[in-house]
């Protein structure tokens, strides 16, 4: 999956997305996914399938935000890289900035980006940038670090348009893994390992699941703060330690989503329709951790 939002007026920025910014569109192919954006940005236009944008039909935007599958590079994968199609969509996204030159990115990838084919991978991605006329700066950031109990490593690349003013983003210094998040307390990291537990979800107390447990039915939890996946394939124990699969309700939580933001669409013709936790499930895993984008954008906004 290719997400791809463009941006202008970032002048203004505070926390998040500034009163002064506008999207003025963005590139999706999942009904599910555009289903749920379209119920929260009805107003924000879809161009589709990006490999069939041609950037001379865009307005003029300052900030391209942005992702390419990262199947292609994770290390759970068979990390095809750029012999991977999917992985040749990242040229789909610099095809568009050569031609539209924003003002600034936000590229967001997998941890394994960085070491993919002993870093030549990355080095192209950084290369191309830099013959589009961008410098750039990098950092892998978890989640967890962010206030989210979940471990999810990725590499947040940002660009500056060559000539024009380069805000320190990174590196952004950890934040502490006890912030509240939805009014609930999360264990920190020394507490969580101090009690063996594997998993820390939020939700009205703290629940937990074990690791190495016997009860593997897809992916139990292994290590603090296991990674979402798309297919929601991680489990917590009840009140009398049989294991359940966390809710999307959840999930949305230790993505840092507000609660039900994936339960209800609108389709093409304009109904309200419900989403299936399934779908939720895939959406929330392809999804990145909110509190990680809005540090990094308040970083890239301080100055205009």
């Amino acid at each position: 999956m290719t997400y791809l939002s463009l941006f202008s007026g970032i002048g203004g920025f505070e926390r998040g997305i500034g009163r002064r910014a506008q999207c003025i569109g963005y590139s999706e192919i999942d009904p599910y996914a555009i289903s749920i954006y379209r119920s929260r940005f009805p107003n924000h236009k879809n161009y589709g399938d990006v490999t069939k944008i041609e950037p001379e039909d865009l307005p003029d935007f300052d900030l391209l935000v942005g992702g390419f599958p990262c199947q292609s590079f994770s290390i759970a994968g068979k990390r095809g890289g750029f012999a991977d199609s999917r992985g040749t969509l990242f040229f789909e996204i610099a095809r568009i900035v050569e031609h539209a030159k924003p003002r600034y990115l936000l590229l967001e990838n997998v941890k394994g980006l960085l070491s993919h084919d002993e870093g030549k991978t990355f080095a192209t991605v950084i290369g191309t940038l830099d013959q589009l006329g961008y410098d750039a700066q990098w950092q892998v950031l978890d989640s967890k670090d962010f206030g989210l109990a979940q471990n999810r490593q990725r590499v947040y690349i940002v660009g500056n348009l060559r000539g024009t003013y380069r805000p320190e983003v990174f590196p952004i210094r950890e934040t502490r893994a006890t912030d509240i998040i939805q009014g609930t307390p999360v264990l920190t990291v020394k507490e969580a390992t101090k009690v063996g537990y594997a998993m820390a979800a939020v939700g009205d107390g703290v629940d937990v699941s074990f690791p190495n447990s016997k009860f593997r039915r897809g992916r139990v939890a292994k290590g603090l703060s296991q990674t979402l996946t798309t297919k929601g394939e991680v489990y917590t124990p009840t009140h009398d330690k049989r294991l359940r699969r966390l809710t999307p309700l959840e999930c949305e939580r230790l993505q840092g989503f507000p609660d039900g933001w994936t339960e209800r669409g609108i389709d093409e013709k304009g109904n309200l329709v419900s989403i299936s936790d399934g779908q939720r499930y895939k959406c929330l895993g392809n999804a990145v951790s909110v509190p990680v984008v809005e540090m990094i954008i308040s970083r890239l906004g301080t100055h205009s």
